[in-house]
């Protein structure tokens, strides 16, 4: 039965990446990015993980990225292969969180170079709270690269106007209690961009797996210099 406060935790998984698998997968990332080039990753790209009803994707990439990210959706086998084997061996590390969690989606590559960043948001169980697979949580690490600023933040927020008055029917494999947060808990909303929230910022190691509720606020701070590199799945009952 999934509970309220698994799509509102905060966890971490340190070690999850060995030093020697966070180099080859810079090394893999390196060689996808340089067969394309990145500008076709970042500035030419013109799809966006994220949606909000009614807004295309190029909007939508406005208000979550306004100075863009490089954001690969297909990675390279042996990348894909590295993250899969550490996800699958740290997966007790993370059902002792998220007991609802049987699985995850493929593997996002992000890169943020120097003052980009994600705006705050809630990713919500998408696509729809009552169908399956349910997105309980989403995942990300980072890799070993110079820079100054980019730090991960989650919000939290005591304030109604963050919730429905919906309630799971019987049977659905929700407690009783479940809430579901509104659509539109993102910078495009003037509710939720007037919202009071608080904010938590935290700057993990490289190799370390930052797990966080998808009915969670969170964002990350503009990067000063280098780069962050991380990549990103979504974690699912199924």
């Amino acid at each position: 039965m999934i509970h309220v406060s698994e799509t509102l935790s905060i966890h971490s998984v340190e070690h999850f990446l060995t030093h020697d698998e966070t180099e080859e997968l810079n090394d893999l990332m390196d060689a996808a990015i340089c067969v394309h080039g990145r500008q076709r990753f970042d500035a030419d790209r013109r799809t966006t993980i994220h949606e909000i009803p009614g807004y295309s994707p190029a909007k939508a990439q406005r208000v979550y990225e306004p100075a863009g990210r490089v954001e690969m959706t297909t990675l390279p086998q042996p990348a894909s292969k590295i993250l899969d084997v550490a996800i699958e061996r740290q997966m007790p590390a993370i059902v002792r969180a998220l007991p609802s969690v049987t699985g995850h989606r493929p593997w996002i590559f992000l890169e943020y170079g120097p003052g980009q960043h994600i705006t705050a948001h809630a990713d919500g169980i998408a696509p729809d709270p009552l169908s399956l697979p349910r997105q309980i949580a989403a995942a990300s690490v980072s890799l070993d690269t110079p820079r100054t600023g980019g730090g991960f933040y989650v919000e939290t927020t005591g304030n109604e106007a963050m919730w429905t008055s919906e309630r799971p029917p019987g049977g659905s494999g929700y407690e009783p209690s479940m809430q579901f947060i509104h659509d539109g808990a993102d910078m495009s909303s003037p509710w939720f961009r007037s919202m009071p929230r608080t904010r938590w910022s935290v700057d993990p190691g490289p190799g370390t797996l930052l797990v966080f509720g998808s009915q969670l606020a969170h964002g990350t701070e503009h990067v000063q210099t280098g780069c962050v590199r991380k990549f990103l799945t979504l974690l699912i009952a199924e």
